[in-house]
């Protein structure tokens, strides 16, 4: 009995084995996939600061000198994304064992698994997959060629609606004028 027990033993053991081995192979292969998602997890934080910075340059920022503070901005913004991007990729790819593949591990069998590898490596599943940026700005193209003409209007109304929100919400010329003059004068004197 104690000789069935082991051998039983030692074919589960050999079976769990071989799920994880299908298991690291998925993960290797799915590895591009997951260094993107935790690229744009990373990015994510610089990308809405720009596009906030943007709106500034514009409503704060001297026009002659938006260029050069765009600049610096955008110098600042690649700065964190070249720290940023490889330390949360590298993070992402340690951490998939753990949760993608202890998620694989439960909800596949090993048989699946195969069949899951089997997909991911086809030829056919490479080809579509490299498709998948020529496919989506076709759509696109196609997509802003047929609603441009319905959607122009109304993206100029809602400048339009924005640009008076925030006119209502700005003070008059006159006071807004004279704050500059305010916050020089403090700057001439402490120069003398």
């Amino acid at each position: 009995m104690l000789v069935s027990l082991l051998v039983v033993a030692s074919g589960i053991q050999a079976q769990m084995t071989a799920k994880k081995e299908l298991v690291a192979k998925v993960l290797l292969l799915q590895q591009p996939a997951v260094e993107q998602a935790a690229q744009a997890l990373a990015e994510r934080p610089a990308l809405q600061m720009l596009q906030q910075a943007g709106m500034a340059l514009q409503s704060q920022v001297p026009a002659d000198k938006r260029e050069a503070v765009a600049k610096d901005i955008q110098a600042e913004a690649k700065k964190y994304a070249d720290d940023a991007v490889p330390l949360v990729r590298e993070r992402a790819v340690k951490l998939a064992p753990s949760t993608v593949g202890a998620l694989l591990e439960e909800k596949f069998s090993e048989d699946e698994l195969k069949q899951l590898i089997a997909i991911i490596e086809s030829p056919v599943n490479r080809k579509f997959l490299q498709l998948g940026g020529e496919m989506q700005n076709a759509l696109i193209d196609k997509l802003v060629a047929e609603t441009q003409g319905t959607i122009e209007p109304k993206v100029r109304a809602l400048e339009q609606a924005i640009g008076k929100r925030l006119a209502q919400a700005t003070p008059a010329a006159a006071p807004a004028a004279a704050v500059p003059k305010a916050a020089k004068a403090p700057a001439k004197a402490a120069s003398k």
